[in-house]
């Protein structure tokens, strides 16, 4: 998602521009492993087994990447809204070693929410996850969701809590920090990481932390979180 189509015209002066110097092996720093882990008490095939099929709450569908068809609707419970996605790695923020722009060429030095202390999010430390702003697909304030709600964020068996902590463009879905991605056991270098498919992003409706920037803070109410929208779901059934 975080990668622009380049066009012929761009091709061409890339081809007759004079090569860059390389960049000193310093100042890119090596990859570095993902940690998998799960930080959820429920069980990631459990969860979304009692999501079940989905309710669409979105008028439209989205992309994954500017390229890609639309075919990703945004699914909705009375607790939780959900999509399943690809997951690109946003690295925007404040410039860290991991994430600055010699290792991201999309590198942005903002994120669309800010910490309490008005400073702007770290993607390499923090676990947040990205929304597409409001647009005639789907508005996410009108969902409950804000800067700051509560995420779970679930891949091959491992739920990462997260904050929505940044958007992205209008019509693509599927986007979360180096932190999230680092923490599913995904690779998370912001040039060539990141999961194709398999990701399901919930974020829980009118949550949200006083201090975004507090992990500890998002797993513990994302455990309370998730506990009441299982109880929630089984009751349905």
């Amino acid at each position: 998602m975080r990668v622009p189509s380049l066009t012929l015209a761009a091709a061409g002066a890339a081809l007759l521009a004079p090569a860059s110097l390389p960049v000193p092996a310093a100042a890119v720093p090596a990859r570095e492993e993902p940690v998998a882990h799960s930080e959820s008490k429920v069980a990631a095939a459990d969860l979304l087994a009692r999501l079940g099929s989905c309710s669409q709450v979105s008028r439209g569908r989205y992309r994954t990447d500017a390229d890609s068809a639309k075919k990703v609707p945004v699914c909705g419970t009375r607790d939780a809204v959900y999509w399943k996605a690809d997951l690109d790695i946003d690295c925007d923020g404040q410039p860290t070693a991991r994430c600055n722009r010699r290792t991201d060429p999309l590198f942005a030095a903002s994120t669309a929410f800010q910490q309490s202390d008005g400073r702007h999010l770290k993607a390499e430390s923090l676990p947040y996850i990205v929304v597409p702003p409001p647009s005639r697909i789907w508005n996410h304030r009108a969902s409950g969701v804000k800067g700051g709600s509560v995420a779970a964020v679930v891949y091959r068996g491992r739920v990462q809590y997260a904050v929505v902590g940044d958007t992205g463009p209008r019509d693509i879905i599927g986007e979360a920090s180096y932190a999230t991605a680092r923490g599913l056991g995904i690779q998370a270098d912001p040039r060539d990481g990141g999961a194709a498919s398999g990701v399901t992003y919930i974020v829980f409706r009118d949550s949200r932390l006083r201090h975004i920037e507090d992990h500890a803070a998002a797993v513990a109410e994302g455990r309370r979180l998730t506990a009441r929208l299982m109880a929630t779901l089984l009751a349905k059934r």
